[in-house]
C-alpha cells in the first residue's frame, strides 16, 4: 500500500504552527511527514521560511511514531556536508530512528545567500556526489578525513549517532542525478511521476527501495476560493525544475509566472473538496511505482481543516484505492 505523507511547508507557515500541524497530522493518520528546507519562499506572498532543522528537532520531540524526512536538503553550499551529517544524526537520535535524510543538488534561490555564486548543473552534481560520500562516511562512525575537489573534511567524527544509520533519499530528475540516486540512495525522491526514472532506480540495485513523490492540493469547500489561493501561492511551480533551480529570488519567480493563469494552476493542482480528484492524482504516482506520496495543502491558514478532511474522507479513500 502506498504511504501517504503530510508536508510541513516551511515557505508558507510559521515555525510553531508547523510543529502543531504535524502533531495533528500524526493523530489524523498520515503515514509520515516531510519538511521543506529553504532560506527563501518562492513567492513573497508565501511569507515565511523558518529554519527547517529547528522545526525538525521540535517535531521529533512532539510526535510519537511518525517517520520524518527532509524534502529535501541541499548539502553543497549553504550547508557543509559534514554539518548536514551531524544534524541529521542528531535528528535521528531525537526521533528514535524515525528520520530519513532527503538530499538534493539545490536551488539558486536558497544557496546564493552565502555569496559564492551558483555553479552550473554539472558542477553541482559533482559537488553533490562528494557531499553524499562525506555524509555516508561520517554515518559509519569513527574519525573521517576526506580530500575532494570541492570539499575537505579534517578528522571529523560524529559522537551522537542513532542505532542504525540515517537512510538517504536522493532527489533526481534526469540522467545525472538519477545515476547519483541509483548509486548512493537508500530511496529515491522525484518531483514528477516518471516511470522511466523509477524503473532505472529499481533496476540499478533491485526492487524494494522506497520512492518518494509529492503532490500539492488545495482543499477548500469553495472550489473558486481554492483555485484563487492555489494561483496566488503556488504558480511558482509551473515553469518546471530546470527553471526553478536557476532563479535567484522570489521577485524572479513572480516575474517568471506573470502569465500563469488560475486555470493553468488548477490543471496541475486538485482544488476544492473533490476526493476523487486527489485519488486520481495520487494514482499517477502509484502507477509509476512510487511507494510514498506526501500531500501539500496550500495555505497555512487552511491546514487544520485540510487535516480534518483528510482524516474523515481523503485518507480512507486513498487507502481503499
Amino acid at each position: 500500500m502506498t504511504r501517504i505523507g503530510y508536508t510541513m511547508m516551511c515557505e508558507q507557515t510559521p515555525a510553531r504552527q508547523l510543529v502543531d500541524d504535524v502533531v495533528a497530522a500524526e493523530r489524523a493518520g498520515f503515514d509520515y511527514a516531510v519538511v521543506s528546507d529553504h532560506y527563501f519562499p518562492w513567492l513573497e506572498e508565501m511569507g515565511h521560511s523558518p529554519y527547517a532543522w529547528s522545526v525538525l528537532g521540535a517535531a521529533a520531540y512532539a510526535t510519537e511514531n511518525l517517520p520524518l524526512m527532509t524534502y529535501v536538503t541541499c548539502p553543497i553550499m549553504r550547508y557543509h556536508p559534514a554539518v548536514v551529517a551531524q544534524k541529521a544524526a542528531t535528528v535521528g537520535v531525537l526521533s528514535g530512528g524515525r528520520f530519513t535524510l532527503g538530499l538534493g543538488a539545490g536551488e539558486n534561490l536558497n544557496e546564493h545567500v552565502i555569496g559564492q555564486g551558483w555553479p552550473p548543473v554539472n558542477t553541482r552534481h559533482e559537488m553533490f556526489r562528494e557531499a553524499i560520500e562525506i555524509i555516508k562516511g561520517l554515518f559509519e562512525g569513527g574519525y573521517f578525513t576526506y580530500r575532494g575537489e570541492y570539499f575537505d573534511v579534517d578528522s571529523a567524527k560524529l559522537f551522537d549517532l542513532p542505532e542504525e544509520p540515517v537512510p538517504l533519499a536522493i532527489a533526481a530528475s534526469g540522467a545525472q542525478s538519477g545515476d547519483i540516486a541509483a548509486r548512493y540512495g537508500d530511496a529515491l525522491v522525484a518531483v514528477e511521476p516518471d516511470t522511466d526514472l523509477v524503473r532505472w532506480f529499481n533496476d540499478s540495485r533491485g526492487q524494494g527501495r522506497p520512492v518518494y513523490g509529492q503532490l500539492a492540493v488545495c482543499y477548500d469547500p469553495d472550489p473558486a476560493a481554492a483555485v484563487e489561493r492555489a494561483h496566488r501561492l503556488w504558480r511558482w511551480a509551473l515553469p518546471g525544475w530546470k527553471v526553478m533551480a536557476e532563479l535567484p529570488a522570489p521577485v524572479n519567480f513572480a516575474a517568471a509566472t506573470e502569465s500563469v493563469r488560475p486555470e493553468d494552476v488548477a490543471q496541475k493542482v486538485p482544488c476544492g473538496a473533490d476526493v476523487d480528484a486527489v485519488v486520481e492524482a495520487v494514482r499517477a504516482y502509484t502507477d509509476a511505482g512510487f511507494t510514498h506520496v506526501a500531500l501539500v495543502q496550500i495555505g497555512a491558514e487552511h491546514q487544520r481543516e485540510f487535516i480534518g478532511w483528510a482524516e474523515k474522507e481523503l485518507l480512507p479513500a486513498l487507502r481503499r484505492a
